[in-house]
């Protein structure tokens, strides 16, 4: 009888456990706008995937997705958890995620900034170098907005008190993904001036340390000194950085930069100044890289960017599977090993976007039954943004979370790859 009932009671617990894994994901069908529908419906599965992986987090106390703020805990564990979604938040289409958290914070020890950013650091951040990775190269996702509420806890009138703060943080693209590669404590916090951060609604300055605190007021003097002793001297720049950093709202987002010139002679250009570079990666490495001799090194455009794109040749000792177990054993075997030896040849990013990766990948244990080399061979190509490679250079990015950020081609044709999936295949 007890085996029965601890049987019960864990199918019990399970039941209660596959609303939080399934369900932080708003259903395309209720998003009105018909734009940011097509994209919930477009980008469901890279939603899950974030879904997933922020359940999966331990925070220092629990949180929870909520399409509603300021929740009971006990409201919130039967309330509706699908928050994931696009939304149009400062005129652009962002990834938004919304939901509670129950950390409480004391009111008399911790002024708004402290209890902020305690938030940020341990959930806003955390969050973000989930979801990031994930959209970091998706055309549409033009920034990431995310509203958490907090507890704050005090004493009124004798009484012990606890109430909700609301916390909200708005990043572009470009600024969210400095902010998660970013090396230094004074690189997070350029990302983060570059975004807007608010306390129930009322704008504030978000500091990681009194000491950035201090270095930002001292670059304002300095722009006010510029601009007093040469009115005409960087006037245009100290204004907009004085305003974007103190007013978010009150003037308008900077013009978008140009596209990138990925006409023929502009990506010769780019292959032209890095031949240097490329000679000594083939030479230093060839040995474990295998770089096909007659396809050399060369700057290609896609999805809007310039990509170095490296030719080599994967050999797997494994037995032949599908086409994606060789695509999935390929980055894991081989390409994975070689992602952070050749960032080091690339220390500045300005005249790339990204690198490609051009494999022909073929079973060791195939190629040993005579067969010739191109009928036992898969052409597998794994095209990574920078700012990921970045990201998965410093260990703050799974290889999934990688190839999730970029394109994966075998044969010609678009795929996504699983690895997990993938390798557990036995066919």
């Amino acid at each position: 009888m007890s085996t029965r009932r601890a049987i019960l009671t864990l199918c019990a617990l399970f039941c209660t456990l596959i609303p939080q894994l399934s369900a932080q994901v708003l259903a395309a069908a209720e998003v009105k706008d018909p734009v940011l529908r097509n994209l919930q419906e477009t980008y469901f599965k890279q939603l899950e995937e974030v879904g997933e992986k922020v359940h999966a987090h331990i925070f220092p106390f629990p949180f929870y997705f909520s399409r509603v703020l300021d929740l009971e805990k006990t409201q919130q564990e039967r309330a509706d958890q699908r928050s994931l979604r696009f939304d149009t938040v400062k005129e652009m289409t962002v990834v938004e995620i919304t939901g509670n958290y129950f950390g409480s914070y004391p009111s008399d020890s911790m002024d708004k900034s402290q209890r902020a950013l305690r938030t940020f650091t341990d959930v806003a951040l955390p969050i973000l170098r989930i979801a990031v990775p994930i959209f970091s190269s998706t055309p549409e996702v033009e920034g990431f907005a995310l509203e958490i509420s907090h507890r704050v806890r005090g004493r009124a009138l004798g009484v012990n008190m606890e109430h909700a703060e609301n916390f909200v943080v708005i990043l572009p693209r470009s600024a969210a993904v400095k902010l998660i590669t970013a090396k230094t404590e004074n690189d997070r916090q350029a990302a983060i001036l570059e975004g807007q951060t608010y306390i129930n609604a009322e704008p504030f300055v978000l500091y990681l340390s009194d000491e950035a605190a201090e270095n930002f007021r001292g670059t304002v003097e300095q722009e006010r000194a510029t601009q007093t002793t040469d009115p005409r001297a960087g006037r245009a720049q100290s204004t907009a950085a004085i305003t974007r950093r103190t007013a978010p709202t009150a003037s308008p987002e900077p013009p978008l930069p140009p596209p990138r010139d990925l006409s023929p002679d502009a990506l010769a250009g780019i292959q032209t100044k890095l031949k240097i570079t490329t000679d000594r990666v083939l030479n230093d490495l060839d040995h474990d890289a295998h770089f096909v001799s007659y396809a050399p090194p060369a700057v290609v455009a896609f999805r809007k960017g310039a990509y170095l794109q490296l030719s080599i040749t994967t050999t797997l000792a494994t037995p032949a599977g599908s086409r994606y177990k060789l695509a999935a054993l390929a980055f894991d075997e081989h390409i994975a090993h070689l992602i952070r030896p050749l960032l080091g040849y690339f220390k500045t990013d300005q005249d790339l976007d990204g690198i490609s990766f051009s494999t022909s990948v073929r079973s060791q244990a195939t190629l040993a039954k005579d067969k010739p080399a191109d009928a036992t061979s898969q052409g597998v190509e794994f095209y990574f943004p920078l700012a990921s490679l970045r990201c998965y250079e410093s260990y703050d990015c799974t290889g999934q979370q990688l190839i999730n950020a970029g394109a994966v081609l075998i044969n010609g044709e678009r795929v996504s790859l699983d690895l997990q999936t993938a390798e557990a295949d036995s066919h």
